[in-house]
């Protein structure tokens, strides 16, 4: 078994757990991230308004990819893996 085969083998318990808590959480982290960026919006002045809302409209689409997440299917967002070639 090689090394990344081990990372993976030792981390996949913690993605699964990690994608229950964003199935059965996603409305209260949605509504943190977007909490976070008024703040940093308005400490910065809306200098980076554009760049703060890409990041959050970011960060939520990946809350929701992990949301959608099967176990045991290999892959984040209920995809399967690209195959190696």
């Amino acid at each position: 078994m090689g090394l990344l085969d081990n990372v993976k083998a030792r981390l996949g318990p913690a993605r699964d757990k990690v994608s229950d808590l964003a199935d059965r959480h996603g409305d209260r982290i949605e509504r943190g991230i977007d909490r976070a960026a008024r703040v940093v919006d308005k400490r910065t002045g809306g200098k980076y308004r554009d760049r703060i809302g890409s990041g959050s409209g970011k960060v939520k689409h990946a809350v929701e990819r992990l949301g959608r997440h099967e176990p045991g299917n290999g892959g984040a967002g209920g995809a399967a893996p690209p195959p190696v070639s």
